[in-house]
């Protein structure tokens, strides 16, 4: 049996080379940390790291044992750092710097003096410990990996991680760990350093192969880990992550560095300053704004609502559903970007503006979708990040403040979208062990079963549903190719069928939708080019959109949840990072609103186990 990588390089050996995106997106902390740990210097080890993957893609055919891909990306890694290092040394400064790189240091002068003056104090720390302690200390802090995994690695107790971090800890100063951590979570790979690879091996030609290969009975995937990390000397003391869905198990730990990231802020690869110039800014972009931006910031606003700044979430997160029932909103689930799966509920009083603690939800998950039904949340499907798909239906009583385990859906995913109609609740799209998914179930919260329903016309993910007038309607997404989708297709529960619809004005995914008065409000979400805080109104009865004015803050993967003719926007993230922030829209309607609905946004961080067959 062939494990998720080995699955994964498979379709890109027959002819789908998208799918190395999961790959690059799973394995790019660890090896981004390999590089760094050998060049001490964060431009170049992003250069290298893409070399890296590059190389690795060129060569992937020649690869016999399938099972052991990070093994052996690890010693490309190891190999191509220690080419850079012997190129530098060949050269005297000033032949190094080349126009490229005086135009570097021109724009960052200010920046690379700080960032030296940091970087130099973390490497005296770090070097000042001995090599057992620094090295549990990487692995944790650069590498993002847990306790207990990196007992694997290391093949030492679990306990003997615990008393080395901590022995390392007592040797430097709280500032120095604080240093540590938010220098490397600052400093991590963008989204759009996976899909800038995506991009460049479309263009790369690949050897089909038999689907036979792959590592031979009895080696794990572990062991060829623990091979190369050993087989790298004592010299390299630096973190191999071969699971990038792991929680922190080690109590009163600092963050540490976030993996699987999301596209909120992909570029055109031809505009993307790294690739042109290595230059890079706090982000971890370039420092060109790509022109279809600017074209947006500078894009008129639209007619219609108010949007008014309304208290922050107690805690900043995405991923993230959000559902209205009794008069309150509840924020449900979702990650903190820590590689923290929560299931921590928050309640949001729109008339006191205040949010307060709830019961947890009892199965920590992100990328799960949430409904209201009868005065009770269905908190449906989802994940963990650690190829866990689930196919969880728990129930939420906001006046109890109690949750009940239900019937499971019939398809374990994620990345679904749901909504509700006449009682019922209808699980449409997303991602699966199958892949991307048209499937539509539906659920019957008195009777506590499952249905299976028509397909949707498009399989995809990253878009919204909502209710309005009896219907569903399934808009935006993304087909994890090259199109950003702006399709609306309406579900009719009576009649079992689905009817393509006029499309919405701007193609975007990770977007959240809500309805109000019969009207359906598009709001935030993104492409390949931008974040957007466009917010579109579609008339179902008219089939026709309607620009309406920006939302405040431009984000992706935030949920929505209307309320009293007001639409109130929750968490999500954009190029700063994750937020908190909570915006209300009045859309002017005064009565109450007739649907609503907490639309779940996607990322591309987990869509790398999605595709495993």
């Amino acid at each position: 049996m062939r494990t998720e990588d080995g699955n994964i390089i498979y379709k890109c050996l027959n002819e789908d080379p998208t799918a190395f995106g999961l790959l690059v997106d799973k394995y790019k902390a660890s090896i981004f940390s390999i590089v760094y740990s050998m060049l001490r210097n964060f431009h170049d080890a992003e250069d290298v790291t893409q070399d890296v993957f590059i190389k690795a893609y060129k060569n992937l055919s020649t690869l016999r044992r399938w099972d052991s891909f990070l093994a052996w990306l690890c010693s490309i890694a190891y190999n191509m750092s220690r080419n850079r290092i012997k190129e530098q040394s060949r050269h005297k400064e000033n032949e190094r710097l080349g126009k490229k790189a005086r135009k570097e240091l021109n724009d960052h002068s200010v920046n690379s003096y700080r960032e030296k003056q940091v970087f130099e104090s973390l490497h005296e720390a770090l070097d000042s410990l001995p090599d057992i302690y620094r090295e549990v200390l990487t692995l944790h802090y650069l590498g993002g990996i847990s306790g207990e995994q990196i007992a694997r690695i290391l093949s030492i107790p679990y306990a003997t991680v615990r008393q080395r971090l901590s022995r390392a800890r007592a040797q430097l100063r709280e500032e120095i760990l604080a240093m540590v951590s938010e220098t490397y979570e600052q400093q991590r790979l963008k989204a759009s350093f996976t899909f800038r690879i995506v991009e460049m091996v479309k263009r790369i030609k690949v050897n089909p192969v038999s689907a036979m290969k792959g590592l031979p009975l009895g080696l794990s995937l572990a062991t060829g880990i623990i091979i190369a990390f050993l087989g790298f000397g004592n010299h390299l003391n630096i973190p191999i992550n071969y699971d990038m869905s792991i929680n922190s198990t080690l109590s009163g730990e600092s963050k540490v560095l976030r993996v699987g990231e999301f596209p909120v802020d992909v570029l055109r690869v031809s505009d993307i300053s790294v690739i042109s110039n290595g230059s890079l800014n706090g982000n971890g972009l370039g420092s060109v704004v790509p022109s279809r931006q600017n074209a947006l910031f500078m894009a008129p606003q639209g007619e219609g609502g108010t949007w008014a700044k309304k208290t922050d979430m107690p805690a900043a997160r995405e991923c993230l559903s959000a559902s209205a029932v009794n008069g309150k909103i509840y924020a449900i689930g979702g990650t903190n970007g820590n590689l923290n799966f929560l299931s921590t509920v928050e309640e949001y009083d729109p008339v006191s503006d205040k949010w307060m603690k709830k019961a947890d939800m009892p199965t920590a998950r992100w990328n799960l979708s949430a409904s209201a039904v009868n005065g009770k949340i269905y908190a449906i499907g989802g994940t963990n990040g650690n190829l866990n798909f689930f196919s969880t239906v728990e129930e939420y009583d906001s006046m109890a403040d109690k949750w009940t385990k239900k019937a499971d859906m019939p398809t374990a995913r994620h990345y679904l979208s749901i909504s509700a109609v006449n009682g019922k609740i209808y699980a449409i799209g997303g991602m699966g062990l199958s892949g991307l998914l048209s499937t539509v179930e539906e659920y019957d919260p008195v009777s506590d079963k499952w249905m299976k329903k028509a397909d949707m016309l498009t399989a995809r993910l990253g878009l919204s549903t909502s209710a309005a007038n009896g219907k569903i309607y399934a808009i935006g997404g993304w087909d994890l190719r090259d199109n950003f989708l702006s399709t609306v297709e309406e579900y009719d529960p009576v009649s079992d069928k689905w009817m393509k619809k006029a499309d919405m004005l701007t193609a975007r995914c990770y977007l959240s939708t809500s309805a109000v008065n019969g009207k359906i409000y598009a709001i935030g979400g993104g492409d390949a080019f931008n974040i957007f805080s466009t917010v579109e109104e579609y008339d179902s009865m008219a089939d026709k959109w309607t620009k309406k004015a920006n939302m405040p803050t431009a984000r992706a993967y935030l949920s929505t949840s209307a309320m009293n003719g007001k639409i109130y926007a929750i968490g999500g993230e954009n190029m700063s990072g994750l937020l908190s922030t909570v915006e209300e829209y009045d859309t002017g309607f005064t009565g109450e609103s007739i649907d609503f609905k907490a639309k779940l946004p996607t990322t591309w961080g987990e869509i790398r186990t999605a595709m495993n067959r």
